[in-house]
C-alpha cells in the first residue's frame, strides 16, 4: 500500500464495523478498501457506490455482465489487481468456470465474440471507448446510438456508464 492505513487488527469503532462488513473468507479486506481507512466516511461512500452500481436488485442488466464490464474496464486499464479480483467475482456469479474462462479469453481479444449478444458487444465497445477515449464526444455518442440500436434502453445504458466509470476511478 502506498499510503498509511489502519490494519484490520487495529481498527476500532466505526472503522471496525465497516471492516467487519467487508472481510473476506480469510478475514482480509481488499487494498482499495483499506486505502480509505484514514477517512471511514469515504470507505462507507465507496461501499455504497460499489454495491449500488454492481449488485443492486434494481439493476436490470445481469450481474454477470456488470462484472464482465468491470473486468474488461480493469483489463483495458492494465489493473491486474482489479482484473483478478473481479474475475473471481464473475466466477462466483456465474457458477460456471468454463463460461467464466471463455469470457476472460473473449475480453482479451477485445470482446467482439460470439459469446456475447449484439447488445453486449455494443456495450463492450462503448466501455472500451469510454475508457480509452473519454473525450471523444462523437465516438461516445455513436456508441450510445449503437447500444440503443442493439436494444438497450437508457436505463441499461446508465448502468453500463456507472460500472465503467466506477472502474475508471
Amino acid at each position: 500500500m502506498w499510503i498509511s492505513h489502519v490494519p484490520v487488527s487495529d481498527a476500532t469503532g466505526r472503522l471496525q464495523t465497516l471492516y467487519d462488513r467487508l472481510k473476506g473468507p480469510n478475514d482480509d479486506v481488499d487494498n482499495i478498501m483499506l486505502a480509505h481507512s484514514l477517512r471511514p466516511h469515504s470507505l462507507e461512500g465507496h461501499m455504497t457506490l460499489y454495491k449500488n452500481v454492481l449488485h443492486h436488485t434494481g439493476n436490470e442488466l445481469p450481474a454477470w455482465f456488470l462484472e464482465t464490464l468491470g473486468v474488461y474496464t480493469s483489463w483495458l486499464n492494465k489493473c491486474t489487481y482489479c482484473v483478478e479480483h473481479h474475475f473471481a467475482g464473475l466466477r462466483r456469479v456465474l457458477q460456471d468456470d468454463l463460461k467464466a474462462f471463455a469470457i476472460h479469453a473473449a475480453l482479451s481479444r477485445g470482446g467482439d465474440d460470439e459469446l456475447f449478444d449484439p447488445a453486449q458487444i455494443a456495450a463492450l465497445r462503448y466501455a472500451r471507448m469510454l475508457t480509452q477515449a473519454p473525450g471523444d464526444d462523437a465516438a461516445l455518442s455513436n456508441g450510445v446510438v449503437a447500444m440503443r440500436d442493439a436494444g438497450l434502453d437508457d436505463g441499461r445504458i446508465l448502468e453500463i456508464n456507472q460500472v465503467v466509470a466506477y472502474f475508471n476511478y
